[in-house]
């Protein structure tokens, strides 16, 4: 209760990323928090479901982070930086991105999460399909391959394949080499 206590105090009893003050709750910064003032921020419900993915993201709703994004507190800065880093497709948002200053810690603390969230994710093809251990796949285009000079050929079937720490890649074995692909540039078969 004294974190939140904290938190109502520190943010005028309003969300620290749109300013609302309607449903609001502790929200304890990812990948790891103590649950304390300092790794946490208080929070409206719509940016809650928003940044858990409940909701898909409105974009209209975000331009708040242009604001945020300036908060004094490392958490509030640490959660700008990562929705901006979501929504970075948007000229906006890169804007902001382009302009953010962190501290060197307070941004590897952004990166952590964001790094943390590309794992969470499942991989998927070019199709949209998850893809699991031991699925086969097929190319979607030719692929030069980086330091085994040869092109992995539009349509080659690849068996057996390994999913890595990252859901954008693969492992696979093309002419005999593992290799790692791209998950956008496969089809499952």
């Amino acid at each position: 209760m004294a974190t939140e206590q904290a938190l109502k105090n520190r943010s005028n009893n309003t969300c620290e990323l749109c300013t609302s003050a309607e449903n609001l709750t502790v929200y304890p910064v990812p990948p790891t928090s103590d649950l304390s003032a300092q790794q946490s921020i208080y929070i409206c419900q719509n940016c809650l479901s928003q940044i858990e993915g409940q909701d898909s993201l409105d974009v209209n709703h975000w331009r708040c982070l242009n604001d945020s994004m300036w908060s004094q507190e490392p958490a509030v800065q640490v959660m700008s930086y990562r929705m901006l880093h979501k929504l970075s497709s948007e000229s906006w948002a890169q804007d902001a991105l382009d302009m953010i200053y962190l501290e060197d810690e307070v941004k590897t603390w952004a990166e952590q999460g964001i790094a943390a969230e590309r794992r969470e994710g499942p991989t998927r093809d070019s199709n949209g399909a998850e893809l699991q251990d031991g699925d086969n796949v097929t190319l979607i285009k030719d692929l030069k391959v980086k330091g085994a000079n040869f092109t992995a050929k539009q349509g080659t079937m690849v068996r057996g394949i390994s999913l890595t720490d990252n859901p954008e890649h693969i492992e696979g074995k093309v002419n005999g080499t593992r290799i790692v692909l791209v998950a956008a540039y496969l089809k499952k078969a």
